[in-house]
């Protein structure tokens, strides 16, 4: 089982490994998720924990009407 962070050590984030940038917006991995070691319930687009609520589609940037 992946433990969390402690909230002692500091770690610094990779690009492309634990976030990349989509259209101006820090999206975070699964791996990032993962390592963090649970859900924050806001829907995250990667969440890979069972217990993560919907996402909000006016808030995903896949779901933009702009985009397509």
């Amino acid at each position: 089982m992946t433990e969390g962070v402690s909230t002692d050590e500091i770690v610094p984030l990779i690009e492309n490994e634990d976030y990349y940038i989509d259209r101006g917006l820090v999206v975070f991995t699964a791996s990032y998720h993962l390592r963090r070691g649970y859900c924050c319930e806001r829907g995250c687009r990667h969440c890979p924990y069972d217990e993560a609520p919907e996402r909000n589609d006016d808030r995903n940037v896949d779901n933009n009407d702009e985009t397509k």
